[in-house]
Order: structure tokens, then C-alpha cells, then sequence
């Protein structure tokens, strides 16, 4: 990385966030979205992400209100805490949740993972994570001869159940006679409104659907799984096809092209989107989306100002505690096991797949682009279609040779890329001085 060949980004004058293209001084819309920045290069790369979100708004009329949240390491660190209730009311109230990168070599293991992560995943509901799959521009494949054209697909993966739930435990700990259980709980409600959602992407684009698990063997779990989606493919007319997990994994490095949306369950999720995002290119461009379905359309409805955005009711009041030593995460009737679960009770998150990468976290070296992506998807979920395109267009232009510059100098270069990707407002001699992006910081 050299030095910058574009001039650093500020909002144009005129153009700022909060000020409408028609000319008047407020956002036509307006989106609350937390932000958790987290451990290493998280705030680094989320700097720039909100940069290229910012930059979208200005254009296009929106207001962002960005609220800073400081979870993560230093915090556990200094207080003990991870994600305390109050916090986790708070969060409840946003329209979407920004994070950046936890985890650092002064934790111990598994603290932030299930006591941040996992935790929010089955406070807030979000039982779909969204992994696309994609292959962009200038950027190489470990697989010889593969193109854009060839890797282009999504991964939706059931995100509150499963291995993650932590039912199980040990006895004997330490001895000879240890005994470990790791219990995997699939409900048929949790699993049918993911295989839903799944169908209803596959809809969106070639109409094909491929299970993924491994009925062979898993003869429980895989029963309720291909039973729920084969009923799910009758209802909704999506063409269903299955693969076993092993035998994805192999396809997906000899023939990615025959896939185009995935379903599947946490466990065997997790493995193969990272296997996919490798196939993609790196973990550079990997984003990924923790999403609660129920608030996708409110956003949509929202956006286009058909119906007014209503924040979802708190989350984690009533005693929902922290997590407790051994038992499961959202355990307490919050982790989404279950009919009694609420739908669309929480906001969705949204977060770049790598990790905190702590050995080059001020260096200036980290790529923003795979945070960038993830805003995008932010975007879309809120109903932005025309933002998310415009930044996910502008984070694809300056992939070639991105290596050559700074975090926040290629973070410049997608912020002025956004720009010209959506037209500029009408001018209006009237218009107010521009304002800067508002900006809350919580430290609770």
C-alpha cells in the first residue's frame, strides 16, 4: 500500500447527509443505526463503511443516525461486561446494527464469540445469517479459470438453533471418565421460517433451492429438515434440490456454478460459508447479514414511505439476564425456540466475516471493502435499494489494485465512487448550509 491517488472524501457541499435533493434541510427518511465498532481493525474498516453510507445518504436523501456502542474487549477488560441489559434494551430500539470485528489474544476464548454475538443473535431474534457467495472483478479465485460468472450465490444459514444453542455439558471434567455432550435442538418452527425465507430469496432469482445437511446419517434432525422442505417447495413453487454436506463442500470448489441459493442448518453453515467465502476470493470481500426477516418489509415500506417505520418493543427487559455458566445462550424463552417466539422483535446486524486481526489493527493495512459490502446489505435490508447498489457498485470499482493504497484512503475512493454512482440532487439556490451526519455516542 502506497499513497493516496484520490483526494480524501468530505461530504460536498450541498449534498450533505440530512439534506434532501429537493432542497430542503432535513432527510426525507431517516435510519437509527448502532454501531459496534469492537476489537482491532473493527473501527477502523467501520469508519469507512459509514463514510460510504454517508455518502449515499447525501445523494439520495436520507438521514443516518448513527449511535456508537463501546462493546467489546477494552470494555470486558475494564468492567467485567459484555453486553449488559441495559445495552441490550437500547439496541432493541434501533432500526439496524453495524459491527465491526471481537475478539482479541487478551480474552479468553468464547467470551465475546457467545456472550456478544451468539447472544444478540437469540435476544434479537435474528435467525437467518445471509452469506452471499460472490466472485467480483479483480479479484482472484483459488479456483483456476473461475470468473464472476461462475460464483455468484447465497447462503442462508439458520442462525438460533442448532449445536449453537449450548444445550449440553460435561461430568467428570478433568478425569479419565470425562463425558461431554454437545446437544443440536432443531425445531420444526425454527427451521420452516428459515427454509421460508430461503424460498422466498430463490424466488428472487433462478427459482432454485439446495438443501444442505446430512440425512444420511442425522436421520433426526435431517428428517425434520427435508420433510419441512419438501412442504415449503410445494407451497411456494421453488424447485428443490439436496446435497449432502460433504459433497457440497466438494461441489463447491469443482462446480460452484450449480448452486445459487443454499440453505442449511447452523452448524454445517458456518463451515461452508467459510469455505465459500475462500472460493470467492478471501475474506476481504466476504459480508455477511444476521438478519430478523420480520422487519425487512417494514424497512422496504418505510423507505418508499408507504407506511412509517415502527420501532420493535425493548428487548431483554423482564429479567433476561446475562448468560449464566452452562447454560444455553438465549435460554429463558429468548433464543427463538420455539411458536412463542415473536417475529420481528429485534433489529438486524450486520458485519464483515473477518476477524479483529489485532497484529495489523493500526497499521492502516486493513480492507474496509468486505465492511463496506455489509453496510450495503444494511442498506437493503432498510429498504435503501438504490443506496445499497450505488455502494456496493463503488466498493467493486475500486477492488483492482486496492492493495495499493491505505484503509482510509481506499475508504475515500469508495465515498467518491458512491457519488458517481447516483446522479446529484437538483440544486436549489434556497438550500441551508449542509450539516454533518448526526452522531450519538453511549457509553453505558
Amino acid at each position: 500500500m502506497g499513497a493516496s491517488r484520490e483526494p480524501a472524501w468530505s461530504p460536498p457541499a450541498g449534498d450533505a447527509p440530512g439534506i434532501h435533493g429537493d432542497g430542503l434541510s432535513r432527510p426525507s427518511r431517516s435510519h437509527v443505526v448502532a454501531v459496534l465498532p469492537g476489537d482491532g481493525i473493527g473501527p477502523e474498516v467501520v469508519a469507512e463503511a459509514r463514510k460510504a453510507v454517508d455518502a449515499a445518504g447525501a445523494r439520495l436523501g436520507f438521514g443516518v443516525d448513527w449511535v456508537e456502542f463501546d462493546l467489546g474487549a477494552d470494555r470486558y477488560l475494564a468492567t467485567g461486561e459484555v453486553l449488559p441489559d441495559t445495552v441490550l434494551k437500547e439496541l432493541g430500539q434501533v432500526d439496524a446494527i453495524l459491527l465491526g470485528a471481537v475478539g482479541r489474544p487478551d480474552v479468553p476464548p468464547g467470551v465475546l464469540e457467545r456472550g456478544l454475538l451468539l447472544r444478540l443473535r437469540f435476544e434479537l431474534d435474528l435467525y437467518v445469517n445471509l452469506r452471499p457467495v460472490k466472485l467480483y472483478p479483480g479479484v482472484a479465485s483459488p479456483l483456476a479459470g473461475a470468473g464472476p460468472d461462475d460464483i455468484d450465490l447465497l447462503v442462508v444459514r439458520e442462525n438460533t438453533e442448532g449445536a449453537y444453542v449450548g444445550a449440553g455439558g460435561t461430568v467428570h471434567q478433568g478425569t479419565p471418565a470425562e463425558v461431554a455432550t454437545e446437544e443440536s435442538l432443531n425445531t420444526r418452527y425454527g427451521v420452516e421460517r428459515c427454509l421460508r425465507y430461503a424460498a422466498g430469496r430463490a424466488l428472487e432469482r433462478d427459482g432454485v433451492l439446495t438443501l444442505v445437511h446430512k440425512t444420511n446419517v442425522l436421520t433426526h434432525a435431517g428428517g425434520l429438515w427435508a420433510r419441512t422442505a419438501r412442504e415449503v417447495a410445494g407451497e411456494t413453487g421453488v424447485r428443490l434440490e439436496y446435497a449432502h454436506v460433504d459433497a457440497a463442500c466438494l461441489y463447491l470448489v469443482t462446480d460452484p456454478g450449480r448452486f445459487d441459493v443454499v440453505v442449511t442448518d447452523n452448524l454445517f453453515g458456518d463451515i461452508l460459508t467459510d469455505l465459500g467465502a475462500a472460493v470467492a476470493g478471501g475474506l476481504g470481500t466476504a459480508a455477511s447479514a444476521n438478519l430478523n426477516p420480520g422487519d425487512r418489509e417494514a424497512g422496504r415500506r418505510a423507505a418508499t414511505g408507504s407506511e412509517e417505520l415502527k420501532h420493535s418493543p425493548p428487548v431483554g427487559s423482564g429479567g433476561s439476564g446475562g448468560l449464566k455458566p452452562g447454560s444455553p445462550v438465549g435460554s429463558g424463552g429468548s433464543g427463538g425456540l420455539g411458536p412463542g417466539s415473536p417475529q420481528g422483535r429485534g433489529p438486524s446486524l450486520f458485519e464483515p466475516v473477518h476477524g479483529s486481526a489485532p497484529d495489523i489493527a493500526g497499521t492502516g493495512r486493513a480492507n474496509p471493502v468486505a465492511a463496506v459490502l455489509s453496510a450495503a446489505l444494511l442498506l437493503d435490508h432498510l429498504g435503501e435499494a438504490q443506496a445499497a447498489a450505488a455502494v456496493e457498485a463503488a466498493a467493486v470499482a475500486v477492488l483492482p489494485g486496492a492493495g495499493r493504497y491505505l484503509t482510509r484512503e481506499l475508504g475515500d475512493q469508495i465515498a467518491v465512487a458512491v457519488e458517481r454512482e447516483v446522479p446529484a440532487p437538483p440544486s436549489n439556490g434556497d438550500r441551508e448550509a449542509p450539516r454533518e451526519p448526526t452522531i450519538r455516542t453511549t457509553t453505558q
